[in-house]
């Protein structure tokens, strides 16, 4: 690779999440590089963990939310500059600066009282790169503008989804649905709509399954029966 210098503060982008211009902290006193993230949430099999959340890119503007999906690589046990020990999730993502691209790992933390949005900790940076801690963005720099532009959609990264599909039958066609969605990376769960019910209340209505409250899905597949049909579109609308 090319030597890139890099002051304390440098855009970057992080595509395989879909966030393509985000101010990172340079600090070399971290080992592990952070990324502000928010409505954290684990999903998939044992075998192939993933984990779901959301990113504010822009400091302030908590009305612009990018939903980001990874394969969740470890649990790491991670302390602070203040001294304080989180337990945290970690996924690996392809890190761009400057025309040049390469993997590191990212934990998933709450950074909301923070300017950078993420932490680029010496895991993350390679002999190619030399750090001028007095200096700031010696990189090209990128802009926020560019979510509020159509652009972000279209280059968006096809991302793992949590998919539920409501039915009471465990038939061919249910079974044909989960095998199609699984083989395109994504996780599909198969719930009874009669054992569901609902916990309304204006601020957060909930969906419980078995004394459980079921998580928030990406996408919602109605194969709901003649006999339960009433019930049933109570069920989606809570959804």
């Amino acid at each position: 690779m090319n030597e890139l210098n890099f002051g304390w503060e440098e855009w970057v982008s992080l595509p395989d999440l879909g966030l393509p211009a985000i101010k990172a902290k340079v600090d070399t006193g971290a080992r592990t590089s952070a990324l502000h993230a928010h409505d954290i949430e684990t999903f998939g099999s044992a075998a192939k963990p993933k984990v779901r959340f959301n990113v504010h890119p822009i400091p302030g503007r908590e009305d612009i939310s990018i939903t980001c999906s990874a394969p969740l690589i470890d649990r790491r046990e991670v302390t602070s500059s203040n001294g304080e020990s989180e337990q945290r999730l970690v996924i690996a993502s392809t890190l761009e600066v400057g025309g040049q691209s390469w993997p590191i790992e990212i934990t998933l933390t709450n950074r909301a009282g923070l300017t950078s949005r993420m932490l680029l900790g010496r895991q993350a940076l390679g002999d190619h790169i030399i750090i001028s801690p007095t200096e700031r963005r010696l990189q090209p720099d990128l802009s926020y503008d560019v979510y509020h532009s159509a652009k972000v959609r279209h280059a968006a990264p096809v991302r793992a989804l949590r998919i539920a599909v409501l039915s009471r039958e465990d038939n061919y066609s249910t079974r044909r649905l989960v095998e199609a969605g699984e083989a395109r990376g994504h996780t599909v769960e198969v719930i009874d709509t009669t054992r569901c019910y609902m916990a309304i209340n204006s601020l957060a209505p909930e969906v419980h399954y078995d004394g459980k409250r079921l998580p928030r899905y990406d996408a919602v597949i109605p194969r709901i029966g003649a006999s339960v049909t009433p019930y049933g579109c109570a069920v989606i609308r809570q959804f």
